[in-house]
């Protein structure tokens, strides 16, 4: 969405956007209490996870804790852009994001190349280094398992990297396998996203409005509708929400109301709409 419309609210930014700037997001008690925890897991290393199902925070959890440890002294963050990799092209990518130039024919050396980077670092600064991986289900059981004897050493007895997995329901499961017990068991801090009620929806609502520049956007009785309909449902609320910011431009009316909901996605003669995958991702949700 382009400047003029945004404009014609009084916003500042889009809010029902993806990338709300971070200090704008609407932060839960819960996702606050993990990012102080892995916090201070970066000073003895350990893995953590965020797991939960489609739409319910955990890319706002990922983006909080990446920006709050980006600002910490002293700790590099890096993040795997692609989990399905396989071992050596994992291992392509572990040095490209720590600056460690990797031979791809000699994994013992890039095994023992990234563990004396991670070994100066914590000797210098007494953090470890931070690497968060997005999408974990996707990741390979055997890039796991590598993962895994990377991150500590002296008989598993210090840790040299702090590692965040975020991912779907299916990455609890993939981790309960025999194969990735082990590495399961070193899960320090974890937050499991659950649906929200209609009252932490209405506050992030009201958040995002008041952030963006114009509290007053919505009707109360429009923000109740959206958070009935929601189904606990972070996403499912704005991008319902964003459809009728979209409507209320073509419109050009002054405050987005229940008419206006009505007009968007009750049935009529030549359609029959609902909020955007609102069945779907209700299930989901559930």
């Amino acid at each position: 969405m382009n400047k003029k419309p945004l404009a014609l609210f009084g916003l500042k930014w889009n809010p029902f956007s993806p990338d709300v700037p971070v200090e704008a997001l609407f932060v839960t008690p819960e996702v606050r209490n993990f990012c102080w925890r892995v916090e201070n897991l970066v000073r003895e290393g350990g893995f953590a996870l965020i797991a939960g199902a489609p739409g319910l925070g955990k890319s706002i959890a990922m983006r909080l804790v990446a920006e709050r440890l980006a600002s910490l002294r002293d700790v590099v963050v890096g993040a795997i852009e692609h989990p399905r990799s396989r071992t050596a092209d994992f291992y392509r990518e572990l040095g490209h994001i720590f600056g460690v130039p990797l031979a791809p024919h000699n994994r013992w050396g890039g095994f023992k190349a990234l563990r004396d980077k991670w070994h100066a670092h914590i000797e210098s600064t007494t953090v470890r280094p931070v690497l968060l991986i997005d999408e974990a289900q996707e990741m390979p059981p055997p890039a796991f398992a590598e993962l895994r004897l990377l991150a500590s050493s002296h008989f598993d007895s210090r840790s040299l990297l702090t590692v965040v997995l975020v991912g779907d329901h299916r990455l609890p499961e993939l981790l309960r396998s025999d194969e990735l017990l082990p590495l399961a068991s070193r899960l320090r801090v974890r937050l499991t996203v659950e649906p929200a009620s209609k009252e932490t929806l209405r506050q992030m609502l009201e958040h995002l409005l008041e952030q963006a520049g114009n509290p007053k956007l919505m009707t109360p009785e429009l923000i109740n509708t959206l958070c009935d309909h929601a189904a606990g449902n972070y996403r499912l609320l704005c991008t319902t929400a964003n459809e009728l910011l979209n409507a209320g431009v073509q419109r050009e009316v002054k405050q987005l109301d229940e008419k206006l909901y009505l007009e968007v996605f009750s049935p009529g003669p030549d359609r029959a709409r609902k909020p955007p995958a609102q069945t779907k991702m209700a299930l989901t949700a559930r």
